[in-house]
């Protein structure tokens, strides 16, 4: 396993993240043992979670994959120190969060001690912001671009987010999380995230997850470039594109408890006949290096050059040794060339 450090922080985590969302609706806790004991064993040290989880959220699923996260480490308590535990308090959206509010110093504050409990734990490595309080649900409207970046007030924009420092600082000096990062932000929100932890002291952001894979790569170079010379590590989320990549949603197939059964929403802007021809390109062309196309979008992904830890997610234990197993060799050159021509292709389908 390869560990790399964490942004501007010390922390050394491993180049595979293993995310959790499915835990609590399409995995149960037997699985998510299972998952974090082999993850474990193969030297994967970063988990990923969220206070919303599981997906797709819902008030009954709400906090739900927190507490059996948490019920793994209170069931192997010497595990704590080994692994770097991160987790992200919900943005506005969610009548059952909050009453939908937005982030502020105190509802983080209370989302902490909340994720605590159920986490099972004193601290919490690396508290993410899920999304921005200037998108709502984040996932609607921060892409396909159906935010109308005028009507944004950038002056109460940054009071809040200084107000949202002042709360990490809270929380970091009681010794409750260790470092802070974002979720699903611009360039300009990381800019001025950092701008304001260096004039008022505050903590600095060390890492941004946002969505990037083969289908959605509009982070590279602008937003992934200033991660580099900011020292912001950049996590990738969804490298296979909800599952599309691996090819099994082709020619209209839906297989039996496979994420895009569970969320539509998904389906909406992505289940397109543009998306579905550019994943058969790539899956004929895993099939002529006889690999699988799971391998290839994931190589391609741990390969470009900026992505820290690559966010994973399986629902069964055959997808998650498929996936850890993607990253033990790099892929050829000639592969990575032979991708590279598909993606210009297909540059950005959805």
């Amino acid at each position: 396993m390869k560990y790399v450090r964490l942004g501007s922080s010390p922390l050394e985590v491993s180049n595979i993240c293993l995310g959790s969302m499915t835990w609590g609706v399409q995995n149960n806790q037997a699985d998510a043992n299972a998952q974090l004991d082999y993850a474990q064993y193969q030297g994967v040290n970063f988990i990923d979670t969220a206070e919303m989880y599981a997906i797709p959220p819902s008030q009954d699923t709400y906090g739900k994959t927190e507490t059996i996260i948490g019920n793994w480490l209170a069931a192997n308590p010497s595990r704590r120190q080994e692994i770097v535990l991160a987790t992200k308090v919900a943005g506005p959206g969610f009548s059952y969060i909050r009453g939908g509010s937005k982030i502020s110093g105190e509802t983080l504050i209370q989302a902490v001690n909340d994720s605590l409990k159920r986490l099972q734990t004193d601290y919490i490595d690396l508290y993410q912001l899920h999304w921005p309080n200037r998108t709502s649900p984040h996932f609607g409207n921060q892409w396909p671009g159906n935010i109308e970046y005028t009507q944004v007030n950038a002056a109460e924009q940054t009071e809040q987010m200084l107000d949202i420092l002042q709360g990490l600082a809270t929380c970091v000096q009681a010794g409750k999380i260790r470092y802070c990062g974002l979720s699903d932000e611009t360039p300009w929100g990381i800019n001025q995230y950092l701008r304001l932890s260096e004039q008022h002291n505050l903590p600095r952001m060390v890492s941004i997850q946002n969505e990037f894979s083969l289908l959605h790569s509009k982070d590279w170079p602008y937003l992934i470039e200033s991660c580099i010379h900011q020292d912001i590590a950049y996590l990738p989320w969804s490298p296979l594109a909800t599952g599309l990549l691996t090819g099994k949603y082709l020619n209209g197939a839906r297989p039996k408890g496979s994420r895009w059964t569970f969320m539509q929403r998904h389906g909406l802007f992505r289940d397109t006949e543009l998306v579905h021809q550019a994943v058969a390109e790539y899956v004929a062309l895993a099939k002529r290096h006889k690999i699988s196309p799971a391998k290839l979008a994931l190589g391609w992904c741990a390969q470009v050059n900026g992505v820290t830890s690559t966010i994973i997610g399986a629902t069964t234990m055959a997808q998650l040794e498929e996936n850890i197993d993607a990253f033990i060799a790099p892929l050829s050159e000639e592969l990575l060339a032979e991708t590279k021509s598909i993606l210009k292709k297909y540059p950005m389908p959805f």
